[in-house]
């Protein structure tokens, strides 16, 4: 379980002296509930987000257990070091937004006729209760050719939840090589 501490001050002094310690800014809240300024290791935060197997994830801070997921990140515009992240709890039978991340599987028929494999969407907003919402989409993209794609509106949706994008946007396709 990842666990993090509670900043007493939120200043941009007090943030700059935690990122040189090694911490990285986090803002947990919820839905009634009050909001936490805290701050987590950088490498144990990066080892549980990678390695974890669901979309929501514990975390424990000063005492309090609970379930969060990432809503937001900003990235440093150089370094492209984590600065900040938003972190939502996730609430049983609370309807809310979720970005669910998208996988692929399989290997496009169009990179053999100089395609490559362009995902446009890594996430999608997805809108219902944590229960319900899947871990991620895993799209096959084997019959993919030169000039194919898969839109949102080919991923199958179900009653549980809606997803909250154009179905027009596409998802990820097989463009021609430069």
């Amino acid at each position: 379980m990842l666990e993090g501490i509670v900043r007493e001050s939120i200043g941009k002094s007090d943030a700059k002296k935690l990122r040189r310690d090694g911490y990285l800014i986090a803002n947990i809240y919820g839905k009634g509930l009050e909001n936490i300024h805290a701050a987590f290791k950088m490498g144990e935060f990066i080892r549980t987000v990678r390695h974890k197997e669901k979309l929501a994830f514990p975390i424990k801070v000063d005492g309090k257990e609970m379930d969060v997921v990432i809503q937001e990140y900003q990235l440093h515009p150089v370094t492209d070091q984590i600065l900040h992240v938003d972190l939502m709890v996730a609430q049983p039978g609370v309807v809310t937004h979720y970005m669910v991340p998208v996988k692929t599987t399989g290997t496009p028929k169009g990179l053999k006729n100089k395609g490559v494999l362009a995902i446009s969407k890594r996430r999608i907003k997805v809108k219902g209760t944590i229960e319900n919402i899947p871990e991620a989409f895993t799209l096959d993209v084997s019959d993919l050719d030169v000039g194919d794609a898969i839109l949102v509106r080919d991923i199958p949706e179900s009653d549980k939840y809606k997803i909250m994008v154009a179905g027009r946007v596409p998802v990820v396709g097989v463009i021609k090589a430069k």
